[in-house]
């Protein structure tokens, strides 16, 4: 059983499809309910189990909403993805403030409440697995030609290091802890970025191409299963070799 943020579109629609079709049910969750019925309701004439929930990440009382349906829906919490996200362009010295906050709030507070929650269930049952969505711009610095986002980046490297200490933290409750960083990836939150400085940021890539949501499913399916048993902490770049 799987709760996957931001689940309605790009990669994290993509990675419950990967996981759908390994067998598990899924609780596709985002602000825009109708994104996600939409989804869900694909997923379910495809045979696959979904239902969809409306979820705004800064917001507890959404999140004990998510967590507790799914319990009384499944019983339990296998694996959780937090994939919702936010970002805001702008150069570092004239970033709004409130840019700024709405970024980590989103981003950082939203996967550590999801996760706190979703974690009390898991300790209880006996362990269950979260993947957080970083990306390399948490990572490394990026231009600010190709990419002028400085809350995002600083949003995604606190996600790392959250991810990093709490595998230690839940480890002694068999709750592992991993991190995907996907590269330059073409969804709804990327497209105009790769649209107006594709050819450069192509030119950065060894394997010189983008990549797509496909890409990341591998990665997925391998933290959400048996595989990665002897993994927490772990940090997956699916970039093409920008970060190598």
């Amino acid at each position: 059983m799987a709760i996957i943020t931001g689940g309605g579109r790009g990669l994290g629609l993509a990675m419950g499809e990967a996981l759908a079709e390994a067998g598990a049910s899924l609780v596709l969750a985002s602000r825009k309910l109708e994104t996600v019925q939409a989804a869900a309701d694909e997923l379910n004439r495809s045979g696959y189990r979904a239902l969809a929930m409306r979820l705004d990440v800064s917001n507890p009382d959404d999140i004990d909403a998510v967590v507790d349906a799914t319990r009384r829906q499944w019983g339990r919490i296998d694996i959780l993805i937090n994939n919702s996200g936010a970002t805001w362009g702008a150069p570092a010295l004239e970033m709004p403030l409130e840019a700024w906050l709405k970024v980590m709030r989103v981003n950082v507070d939203g996967t550590f409440l999801m996760s706190q929650r979703a974690a009390r269930v898991m300790r209880e049952l006996g362990g269950g697995r979260i993947i957080n969505i970083a990306s390399v711009a948490g990572l490394m610095g990026t231009d600010p030609q190709t990419m002028d986002a400085v809350g995002y980046s600083t949003s995604k490297g606190a996600i790392i290091a959250m991810t990093r200490d709490l595998a230690f933290k839940w480890a002694p409750y068999n709750i592992r802890v991993n991190a995907i960083a996907p590269g330059f990836i073409p969804t709804k939150m990327s497209q105009r970025l790769i649209e107006h400085h594709g050819d450069l940021i192509r030119t950065g890539i060894p394997l010189r191409r983008f990549g797509t949501t496909d890409d990341v499913k591998g990665a997925a399916l391998l933290l959400a299963s048996r595989a990665s048993d002897y993994m927490t902490g772990a940090v997956l770049t699916v970039d093409g070799g920008v970060s190598a």
